[in-house]
């Protein structure tokens, strides 16, 4: 099994460039992304749920939906930095933890990408206050842990690359999906229209801001990870 010290790394440029093109045919067809993109949920209600509690907010619970949305509940001011900084960190969580696993696996720790997971499953499981987000944590942490205990460390390597490129990547694609939504009227309480009323910017600034660190996550990453 692995542990926190584990260094593997591929030996191929281009077995790196297949895990992010397979990553990148997952977020692309619908039929791949929609299972998967409850993995950017779990990693989007992880990030507001850690930066609550980082702020000096109360966590009541986070809930997973089958429609692949997601809320974390938490207790404090409904307004000032600490509530912006919550707003603010669940569309920018995954890419930016991927942009964390690129530095790691890029310097061969493979094994601290999947014990971070693991801790991060275990996390939003203990908060998880529904029935569906309860099994979808462990299906994924079951996952996790298959990967972890039985198969070798280079298949681990690849594995640890693969999430890496699938939170780049899947980090990009809701902030469209939520730009469309709020341009049909579809998501008036979205963490970006929760922003303009915090601090009276307008939406698709944030919906902007989102976009170019996101990207920006991406295209750092990627050079890393390819150079």
């Amino acid at each position: 099994m692995w542990s926190a010290c584990a260094v593997d790394v591929l030996d191929d440029q281009a077995a790196v460039a297949v895990t992010g093109v397979i990553a990148l045919l997952v977020v692309t067809f619908s039929e791949l992304w929609r299972p998967a993109r409850n993995v950017i949920t779990i990693v989007h209600e992880a990030g507001h749920a850690l930066v609550a509690v980082l702020v000096g907010r109360r966590l009541s619970g986070i809930r997973l939906h089958s429609d692949t949305s997601g809320l974390t509940l938490t207790k404090g001011k409904p307004y000032g930095p600490g509530m912006v900084s919550t707003a603010l960190a669940g569309y920018l969580a995954p890419s930016l933890l991927g942009l964390g696993f690129a530095a790691l696996v890029g310097g061969g720790l493979t094994g601290t990408v999947l014990v971070v997971c693991g801790v991060l499953l275990l996390g939003v499981l203990v908060m998880v206050r529904n029935v569906y987000g309860f099994f979808s944590v462990l299906l994924t942490g079951g996952v996790l842990f298959g990967i972890a205990w039985w198969t070798p460390p280079p298949v681990q390597a690849a594995f640890a690359h693969l999430i890496t490129w699938f939170l780049l990547l899947g980090g990009v694609r809701p902030v469209g999906e939520l730009q469309s939504k709020r341009r049909r009227g579809w998501a008036r309480d979205s963490d970006a229209d929760q922003l303009a009323r915090l601090t009276g910017a307008p939406g698709l600034l944030w919906v902007g801001m989102f976009l170019f660190i996101n990207l920006g996550a991406l295209a750092l990453a990627a050079a890393w990870l390819l150079g």
